[in-house]
């Protein structure tokens, strides 16, 4: 691959030395090593094809790193990691030891922000740009968000914040794409469709001109009336009333436009909006022809494009919790399905198909979910609100306020529980056990199957309040799932294997790792099932028959987790004896094979039977 250009470009300031000409070539050099590169890695790639011209523009215009881009959710930013000396590295991107796919403060200076959830960097540029007006340093602030992301609430908070405050430089970039995982859903999504594109307004002009091009008076006329149109009910309608002058909208791919005019906007004072257009997949058809497709691949051959396996894949868990819901769904005319945005990620597609009536895509919107949720429970319906272990971390304070506290009957299917591999920390849901368990009426399950899972799935589901189950991305160890709608004894473990002296109390899919420690050191180990209610019978047992001690695992932190509550039911019984805790640690956990990330912490096989061989037969 020839990136001759691309190859003398180890920060913008050598971006800037290009002639202007030049930087079409460059684009297409990007665009060809943006490819290559995550076809060989894996990664985020539709986004990133369509921000090449975008980034080359910015970083060819704007003084970074002293001027900050802030790159919303953040997985449209590789062009932008390998023009600011990241390009060697893209090697070893997402992979253990590597670079993020995000931007990460930590790795660079030119990383403004770190961004991984959507929707927070006008946000985080207002804050910049007040602290650097606060200070007299003269700086550029920009925040680039895409047409999804800017329909969430926090967007408009933060603009509706930037609006007012006076003697700040910020531009918002809006990407317009139409790049949602799941198809963009809401009136405000209508209305961009309908306004941001600019068809509406390109339909209505050449249908005028067609028949008014021979009465040039009339054409005038109509001409005046269109403005007057625009006036009232355009993009710069909405943004100019919130403070900012919009600019737009303009194609994204044009360097010969996007160049002069952030120029020209570099120079303006106070909030500025330019809204670009620019196509998902941008330069690779088959991206551009399923972008979805060719959103978050694997690796592949770019020649032939993503190609079926063979061989037959593992059933995942989020392919159990789809199975799940067209069954009850089918049983349960009651029930209804919420999801922020995350249909394909949650395994929704087919309930979608099947129950389109009783579907709800909220957008990203985590907050108004948890809430809706809430409102059809109060109504006699039962909503099952699919959504990521970390997206619920932003409708906290809805569960404890609008469920919890009302004791509504609402499921929560947490997917992407515990560590989620090549994502890494911005997205692993290593919290929920420690920040669900201590709500009150909240029942938390920690399946630890396939099989396990649709079982716990509908005992949630049957329980007539809050109630959580989590479950970890991928597949699981391969267990037979039981078509029927079965459900367990609420708040009551099994005993999984019988052995003598220490007992393991497992929660969730580590299960099938403990068993083999296990058959090596001749221990018992129970199936949990439930963080709360906890097996508390259960638990005083195994700490009768164990002398030796009892050891809590579980995929999730240990301050405040599943082996706390082990340890505060034994002192709430006036229980003294050794007890080993094994989890996640007190920090954060980087990307890497999820397995090796395990390992890592000491959560396979062979480090979980070596921490209880040092704690208890260390003599």
């Amino acid at each position: 691959m020839h990136t001759d250009l691309l190859d003398r470009i180890q920060r913008p300031a050598d971006l800037k030395a290009l002639d202007r000409r030049a930087l079409k070539l460059l684009a297409d050099e990007l665009r060809s090593f943006v490819l290559q590169s995550v076809s060989r890695t894996g990664g985020h790639l539709s986004s990133n094809l369509g921000t090449v011209e975008l980034t080359i523009a910015l970083h060819h215009v704007y003084d970074t790193p002293h001027d900050r881009i802030i790159w919303d959710v953040g997985h449209q930013s590789y062009p932008h990691k390998i023009l600011t000396g990241r390009k060697d590295a893209m090697g070893s991107l997402r992979h253990f030891g590597g670079i993020s796919g995000f931007p990460k403060r930590s790795e660079s200076e030119y990383d403004a922000f770190g961004t991984a959830h959507s929707s927070t960097s006008i946000s985080a540029a207002l804050g910049m740009a007040v602290a650097s007006r606060n200070a007299g340093i003269p700086r550029q602030h920009i925040a680039v968000i895409g047409d999804g992301a800017m329909s969430a609430g926090m967007a408009f908070e933060a603009m509706n914040n930037a609006g007012v405050t006076p003697d700040i430089n910020l531009l918002v970039i809006l990407n317009d794409n139409d790049m949602s995982i799941s198809p963009p859903v809401g009136a405000l999504n209508h209305y961009f469709a309908r306004l941001l594109s600019g068809q509406f307004y390109a339909a209505a002009k050449n249908v005028g001109r067609a028949v008014l091009q021979y009465v040039p008076p009339v054409l005038e006329l109509a001409r005046r009336l269109e403005e007057h149109a625009k006036g009232m009910v355009t993009p710069a309608t909405l943004f100019e009333e919130m403070g900012f002058n919009y600019v737009g909208p303009i194609d994204g791919h044009d360097l010969d436009a996007l160049v002069p005019t952030l120029q020209n906007m570099r120079a303006l004072k106070g909030p500025q909006f330019l809204h670009v257009v620019t196509k998902k997949g941008q330069g690779y058809k088959l991206a551009e022809a399923d972008p979805v497709l060719y959103h978050g691949p694997g690796k592949f051959d770019p020649a032939v494009g993503i190609q079926k396996s063979t061989t037959p894949p593992k059933v995942t868990y989020t392919q159990v919790f789809g199975q799940w819901l067209c069954d009850m769904a089918e049983s349960d005319p009651r029930l209804n399905g919420i999801t922020p945005a995350m249909r394909e990620g949650s395994g929704m597609v087919e309930f979608e198909r099947r129950f389109p009536t009783r579907y709800f895509d909220v957008g990203i919107a985590e907050q108004h979910a948890v809430t809706f949720a809430a409102g059809i429970a109060c109504e006699g319906q039962k909503p099952v609100l699919a959504i990521y272990s970390t997206f619920l971390q932003r409708g906290y304070d809805q569960l404890i306020h609008d469920v919890a506290l009302q004791n509504l009957d609402v499921t929560f299917a947490l997917d992407r529980a515990g560590l989620v591999g090549a994502d890494g920390a911005t997205h692993a849901g290593n919290y929920d056990i420690a920040f669900l368990r201590c709500i009150p009426n909240m029942v938390v399950a920690t399946p630890s199957d396939e099989n396990e899972t649709r079982l716990l799935l509908t005992t949630c589901y049957q329980y007539p309040g809050p109630a959580s189950v989590r479950y970890p991305r991928g597949s699981g160890p391969g267990v037979a799932v039981d078509a029927r709608l079965d459900s367990v004894p609420l708040g009551r473990g099994v005993v999984r294997r019988r052995g003598a002296g220490v007992a393991m109390l497992v929660f969730g899919p580590l299960l099938a790792a403990a068993l083999k420690a296990a058959d090596i050191l001749n221990l018992t180990v129970v199936d949990m099932r439930f963080v709360k209610p906890m097996d508390v019978e259960l638990v005083l047992k195994m700490a009768a028959e164990h002398p030796l001690g009892l050891v809590t695992l579980e995929e999730g932190c240990l301050m405040g987790g599943a082996g706390s509550a082990v340890t505060e039911t034994l002192a709430a019984n006036a229980i003294v004896m050794p007890i080993l805790h094994l989890g996640l640690p007190d920090r954060f956990i980087d990307h890497g094979d999820q397995g090796t990330l395990l390992a890592g912490e000491g959560l396979d096989a062979t480090g979980i039977e070596s921490a209880i061989r040092a704690r208890y037969f260390a003599g």
